[in-house]
């Protein structure tokens, strides 16, 4: 079994985290986001992946150097961003002829890949979609169904909060369904590739389940993955709350709250207090600083008696001695105001 994973996004809602690194390169606890893509794309047997991606490639390589097990990489070399369904086209002469997984690389799920399988040739399709059902989707759009289970259209982002099934970014598709489109292109899945497929007759159906879904798109929603992490709400992954790799150094005078991964490298000095927040390899929380619901990036330094509420720092950022910082974003290697508010 084969599958696409599409990395290629420059992560814009993440920054300044994605000013150095990319998305699916962020440490989700102990390692990056798409190890744990990987790993959860194994455990349903699937043997080889293709990736590419035109922002950032060359933090990659190292990934890709050191990653172990199934499923083997493929690299292809994107020099210009193709969109989600140009990506899969691009990947096609490394797919094989038969069905193949394609799925977003920035969420986090637990979604039974092997009973989507299963329905997919149950049915005879040639694309099933995942879908999650949301009480709000004017961040997703919908999809809509018909009673048997066969997608029947794609509908843009509400502008009220309705609940409705979206799409959850994993499909399983026949490649022959794909051929109308050329390598090289820019094409969107949602917006070109499944309507067209759809209005050309083809059987697409839908794979809706409970599942946990969770797009790691933007700060909040990156503690909320750690959180659902901790308490254990993602099936067959586990992590002991607070977490702390191993060769961090947290004073024994520090305080951290349960819902805390502090990374390889980290100090945290005397008096520190740190709740709901995720600290990256090699950051500096200096004596008496307070961290609440923030990220702070690598190599970043926070100065004793600082106070950071929902915050996010970028790589080799800083913040001065008894600064108050609240909601900022720091871009990477810059010296925080001393004081900062963004709405």
């Amino acid at each position: 079994m084969r599958a696409v994973v599409l990395v290629g996004g420059e992560g814009t809602r993440l920054r300044p985290l994605t000013e150095t690194l990319p998305k699916p390169l962020l440490p989700l606890m102990d390692r990056p986001s798409l190890d744990h893509v990987l790993d959860h794309l194994a455990r349903h047997g699937v043997h080889e992946v293709v990736l590419s991606s035109p922002y950032l490639e060359e933090m990659f390589e190292p990934f890709i150097g050191s990653r172990r097990g199934d499923p083997a990489i493929t690299w292809i070399t994107e020099t210009a961003p193709l969109g989600t369904g140009g990506a899969i086209v691009n990947a096609l002469f490394a797919l094989g002829d038969e069905p193949f997984f394609a799925l977003n690389g920035d969420i986090l799920t637990d979604l039974d890949l092997t009973a989507m399988f299963e329905l997919h040739r149950e049915r005879r399709a040639e694309a099933t979609i995942a879908l999650h059902h949301v009480e709000d989707a004017r961040a997703f759009g919908l999809v809509l169904t018909d009673p048997d289970g066969r997608v029947r259209e794609f509908r843009e982002k509400p502008e009220l909060p309705v609940p409705g099934d979206i799409n959850a970014g994993t499909y399983l598709l026949d490649p022959k369904v794909l051929t109308a489109w050329t390598a090289g292109e820019h094409v969107s899945i949602e917006r070109e590739v499944f309507p067209a497929v759809i209005a050309a007759g083809h059987e697409v159906s839908a794979f809706l389940s409970d599942a946990y879904w969770l797009d790691l798109g933007t700060p909040a929603q990156y503690l909320q993955a750690h959180f659902d992490l901790f308490e254990g709400k993602v099936r067959g992954v586990s992590y002991p709350a607070p977490w702390v790799e191993g060769t961090a150094d947290v004073d024994l005078r520090a305080h951290l709250g349960r819902w805390v991964a502090v990374g390889a490298g980290v100090t945290i000095g005397a008096g520190a207090q740190v709740d709901d927040s995720v600290i990256h390899r090699g950051a500096r929380v200096d004596g008496q600083a307070r961290i609440v619901a923030s990220v702070l990036g690598p190599g970043s330094r926070v100065g004793s008696g600082a106070t950071l509420m929902g915050c996010v720092l970028g790589e080799g950022s800083w913040v001065p001695d008894g600064a108050e910082l609240d909601g900022a974003r720091v871009p990477a290697g810059t010296e925080a105001a001393s004081e900062a508010v963004v709405e």
